[in-house]
């Protein structure tokens, strides 16, 4: 997999990059990561990207004519032009954005499959519209807030993609079970109808995780991970999940796939929605 990421601050990704997994992941040459500085396709003296925008208003908005020789530059003709191409078929260019979709594991799942994907970080205002309608297959958000440009968003969509890229993880099943991970028609279920791992994709958080010593700090670990039995250890781990998304994502609940054993368990410590 390529990711392309087009911004005017590439120097804020050499720390991230050079880290961790994305670092060993381009050294196995199983992902590689392009940074294009805009500023390289400007041809004035000052290196202009950014201009007043139409219509008045505060803040400056990030010319087209930049862009669309970034995009040249890379090989990505306008997105017309990669629908009737079959070689585009695996190319997305996507616009970081606070007006964006809401990035989830689910996309970063369908991502994953791609192989080349371009980030185009926003900055200011953000871009001149017609890069967005000409360019763009769609825009991310990663979160209801602003900040100061989509680099550091760009870099999350990295890190959250390229982590499930086939041998990317030593144990490709780190990516699956975790929260968000495989989608509800993957999720394998023991005799009793306790999955047999943790799922995610618009399911339920993690369970909480313990390692040695046994005790640490006056609380001891608890005793059902430590006695062996692995279909009592499913269990608590299910009833964990199901209590940690009702404190903190009780939303996901809606979505989630739910036993009535998992309902029941709900509406005894406060959830609503109706068994049935």
């Amino acid at each position: 997999m390529r990711f392309e990421i087009v911004t005017i601050f590439p120097g804020l990704f050499a720390s991230i990059f050079e880290h961790g997994i994305i670092r060993r992941a381009q050294a196995e040459g199983l992902v590689s990561v392009a940074l294009h500085d805009l500023r390289t396709f400007t041809h004035d003296r000052h290196r202009t990207v950014d201009d007043r925008p139409f219509g008045g208003g505060e803040g400056m908005v990030l010319k087209p004519e930049p862009l669309a020789e970034a995009f040249a530059s890379i090989g990505i003709p306008p997105r017309a032009e990669r629908a009737a191409d079959p070689a585009f078929a695996g190319t997305r260019v996507i616009l970081l954005s606070a007006q964006g979709r809401p990035f989830a594991q689910s996309i970063a799942r369908s991502l994953a499959r791609l192989d080349r994907i371009v980030l185009i970080c926003g900055r200011y205002e953000g871009i001149d519209e017609r890069i967005n309608q000409l360019y763009c297959d769609f825009e991310l958000s990663i979160g209801d807030y602003i900040l100061s440009g989509g680099e550091l968003a760009a870099a999350i969509v990295v890190d959250a993609v390229m982590r499930l890229v086939p041998g990317v993880l030593g144990n490709q099943a780190s990516g699956e079970f975790e929260s968000f991970g495989v989608p509800d028609s993957e999720i394998d279920v023991d005799e009793a109808g306790v999955p047999r791992s943790q799922y995610g994709s618009g399911g339920l958080l993690d369970y909480p995780h313990y390692t040695r010593p046994v005790e640490f700090g006056g609380v001891a670990a608890p005793e059902v991970l430590l006695n062996g039995d692995h279909a009592a250890i499913r269990r608590w781990r299910r009833e964990q999940q199901l209590r940690k998304t009702f404190a903190n994502r009780p939303d996901l609940l809606e979505r989630a796939t739910l036993s009535d054993e998992d309902k029941s368990l709900l509406h005894s410590i406060g959830w609503q929605r109706s068994i049935g």
